[in-house]
């Protein structure tokens, strides 16, 4: 029997519907992510030699965070929702009722592959369904890791894990679905889309794009130069709401770049190629892709490679165009372009005439300015002042917009994302209006009118 066939009759069975089966879920997740931190530190540094801190922080610690706010509100979240009856129907109950699809597929990349690989899942399982992972091929020991703990913890009829490349995803991407969670590049998301539309199939895309940083003159630049160092060359810049590049007004531009510079070397040292706490490129294609930026640009601060080690230094440059090479496509590495503005108004123009970013980032004090770009600009998310901040709050939905994606996750918003939202109204039996009913009088048409105008 094939894998999608097993995992439809196990959701057929109704074994997934029950609140304690879900808690269950939630546990048995618990104890994976309890007892296995060493092996899951472990794989990432293999697969990217990703630092152990950064893995606890930015992987392990949101799961086990997501998690425990799972387990505090699933109870009440998939409880029926009480809406107030239409006279229309009086007498009558009428609710929302919250039910899984059904066997979901879930893909998940590379860059974050513990998170973006069970976040979705701890979602899906919440909110009632079967599902199938796909880990990226490019991370292969995490890969492998996730294949042997999802099997030691969850029934094979729950969930399945199908390791491989593209191969393996275009026949998952033929199966009808009931639901598609993808995260990864816009280009692949194109593909998955058309994929999932032949069976018409509901689908989330978590993308990435350009995410811009504007530094305004109100900037407090010290505090800002970490918050940005931090934000971009964490993962050695391979975050989907990493800061792609900078708007930096001409009276701070030269501050900025001394701040950046100090907070280089405080984070990495002097040679951060040495560092323990700066990660490598995934591999060898996209450190040449990711090199030809540092080739062609003006380089600031960084520009050193390493194409045996597939290491990037932390790189700032400095481009005279929006239409500059580095600037056609999102970055995805620790190479981070800085432009000059001399007017907000450039930016929104910018981001209107542009695919519209997963995140947009403005360092300032000016409100004026900064209500009038949150208020102007189209974006998935936002923060002032930071960056990446806005995905740590489970009660903020995190998703794109347009290029960058569409669909919710995160939290309740996870959760709603893998259930159908079915209107139900019950009518009693105890009165029957029969204004509704042919034959069509004028008395009746003259009532109709009169209980109309009541609406309005």
């Amino acid at each position: 029997m094939h894998k999608f066939d097993i995992l439809q009759n196990y959701f057929h069975s109704g074994k997934t519907l029950s609140y304690n089966h879900r808690k269950d879920c939630l546990e048995r997740f618990e104890k994976l992510l309890n007892n296995h931190q060493n092996e899951m530190i472990e794989a990432l540094q293999a697969d990217f030699n990703k630092p152990p801190f950064e893995t606890l922080v930015t992987e392990i610690s949101m799961l086990q965070k997501e998690l425990h706010y799972f387990k505090k509100n699933l109870r009440k979240w998939v409880k029926p929702k009480g809406v107030r009856a239409s006279i229309l129907n009086f007498p009558s109950k009428e609710y929302i009722a919250y039910q899984p699809y059904g066997v979901v597929l879930i893909i998940a990349p590379w860059n974050y592959p513990l998170l973006l690989s069970l976040q979705p899942l701890i979602a899906a399982l919440a909110a009632g369904n079967c599902a199938v992972l796909k880990p990226s091929e490019l991370s292969p020991a995490t890969s492998q890791l996730l294949h042997k703990l999802i099997s030691k913890y969850f029934n094979p009829e729950l969930i399945q894990v199908v390791e491989g490349g593209v191969e393996e995803t275009s026949l998952l991407l033929k199966q009808p679905f009931h639901k598609i969670f993808f995260t990864g590049s816009t280009s692949v998301g194109k593909i998955v889309q058309k994929a999932a539309a032949e069976n018409l199939t509901p689908i989330v895309l978590e993308l990435g794009g350009k995410s811009p940083c504007i530094i305004t003159p109100s900037t407090q630049l010290k505090l800002a130069a970490k918050r940005i160092v931090f934000g971009k060359f964490v993962n050695a810049g391979q975050t989907c709401i990493a800061p792609d590049f900078i708007f930096i007004h001409p009276k701070v531009e030269q501050d900025f770049i001394k701040e950046v510079e100090n907070v280089l070397n405080e984070f990495y040292g002097d040679e951060p190629e040495n560092s323990p706490y700066f990660a490598r490129i995934i591999n060898e294609k996209h450190f040449h892709r990711i090199k030809q930026y540092v080739l062609n640009g003006e380089v600031l601060i960084g520009g050193q490679t390493n194409s045996k080690k597939r290491y990037i230094a932390p790189t700032l440059i400095k481009i005279q165009s929006l239409d500059d090479e580095v600037m056609q496509n999102e970055i995805f590495g620790p190479v981070l372009p800085i432009i000059n503005y001399t007017n907000i108004q450039e930016i929104v123009s910018y981001n209107q005439q542009h695919p519209k970013p997963l995140a947009f980032y403005i360092f300032g004090k000016n409100n004026s300015e900064i209500d009038y770009l949150l208020s102007h600009c189209q974006f998935g998310g936002a923060c002032v002042n930071d960056v990446l901040s806005h995905i740590i709050n489970n009660k903020l939905p995190f998703g794109g917009f347009g290029a960058s994606g569409f669909g919710k996750y995160h939290g309740k918003f996870g959760f709603d994302a893998f259930t159908h939202k079915k209107a139900i109204v019950y009518r009693k039996n105890w009165y029957d209006n029969s204004l509704k009913y042919p034959p069509y009088t004028q008395e009746k048409f003259n009532l109709l009118k009169k209980i109309f105008k009541l609406f309005q």
